[in-house]
């Protein structure tokens, strides 16, 4: 499902308070299911975590 692991998406965020990890996209009820049913062959909302993009863009 996912384009690459969820572990490198921005979205892919910890909560302390539960102790887990979260995908924190804003997603509507069918695209859920969609993902839940294996429509997608990889994650539509995946973004890489990528803290020097910002760096290599101002280059």
């Amino acid at each position: 499902m996912a384009k690459t692991s969820c572990d490198t998406c921005v979205y892919y965020v910890y909560d302390e308070t539960d102790e887990t990890y979260y995908c924190e996209v804003d997603m509507d009820e069918d695209d859920v299911a969609r993902i839940m049913q294996g429509h997608y062959r990889e994650c539509p909302y995946y973004q890489p975590d990528d803290e020097y993009a910002v760096v290599k863009h101002q280059m």
